[in-house]
């Protein structure tokens, strides 16, 4: 059986940039678990890589077929937004490692669905101020300008992530990202080869 190893942190702790170098070095051989989401597309996103893009429509009917393994809606500024872990053709953990970005709910949810063994918590944790000056370079790109969303998302990975929800999810293992993103890595990557 192979294993989900499962990112996750608060909102500009280098999640995304921690999960594309690593799912990128095929000596690691792990595959990347898309999730699905209504949110619109992003700068620079792809379908099918960051996430499969689908309207409320086909996420309704992925719910009715009784394919989705966890969704949480997020009301934004920008209206609701649903991401979502599905049960599809391109998920093989039979025979494959896999790789995932998400939630401390949507951890607990896939760890409920496909056992405590197979699915790996890797936590990425920054100080707030630093993530808090991350987010607002982010934000300051012509691209982005979406400050409003952005403050709802940093209070509420106070919450999310509350050290009682991390307590009850298990979660001991963290990881720094502060200063020194290789040594995070090389951290993590390490971490991923000892549960090979």
């Amino acid at each position: 059986m192979g294993k989900l190893f499962y990112i996750m942190g608060k909102s500009s702790t280098g999640k995304d940039t921690i999960f594309k170098a690593l799912i990128a070095r095929e000596d690691l051989h792990l595959r990347n678990l898309v999730m699905y989401t209504t949110r619109p597309i992003r700068a620079k996103e792809e379908d099918g890589r960051e996430y499969h893009f689908v309207d409320d429509d086909a996420a309704d009917r992925l719910m009715r077929e009784g394919r989705v393994i966890e969704m949480r809606s997020y009301h934004t500024v920008h209206g609701i937004w649903r991401y979502f872990t599905v049960d599809d053709e391109n998920t093989d953990l039979e025979h494959y490692n896999y790789m995932a970005i998400g939630t401390l709910e949507s951890y607990e949810k896939l760890r409920e669905y496909y056992g405590e063994d197979t699915v790996v918590p890797i936590y990425i944790e920054v100080d707030d101020e630093n993530r808090l000056e991350r987010a607002f370079k982010r934000e300051r790109k012509p691209q982005n300008r979406k400050f409003d969303e952005m403050c709802r998302r940093f209070l509420a990975d106070s919450a999310d992530f509350s050290e009682e929800n991390l307590k009850r999810a298990g979660i001991t293992r963290r990881f720094r990202n502060d200063d020194d993103r290789a040594d995070c890595m090389r951290e993590v990557e390490e971490f991923i080869r000892s549960k090979l």
